[in-house]
């Protein structure tokens, strides 16, 4: 797994968000766009593309988004 790839699959859950504004030391909380909803939509997709459960203390746990991206490496 790539985290370029990790990258584009998360910039797909989010909708108004400027993709080039998305890059594994944002803070995803601090996105404008970033909701519970927004969270299941990870989890859905993580499920789905790596076949790894994130769980919502993966969320909680993590800052950036190469935090999600490193939780989700070490479960595959």
């Amino acid at each position: 797994m790539e985290i370029k790839t990790f990258l584009i699959n998360f910039t797909e859950i989010l909708e108004d968000t400027d993709t080039s504004l998305i890059n594994e030391t944002v803070e995803f909380r601090n996105l404008e766009e970033w909701d519970s909803m927004t969270a299941l939509s990870l989890i859905a997709m993580v499920d789905e593309e790596y076949s790894v459960k994130l769980t919502g203390d993966d969320i909680k746990t993590s800052t950036t988004i190469r935090d999600l991206f490193d939780k989700v490496s070490a479960k595959i």
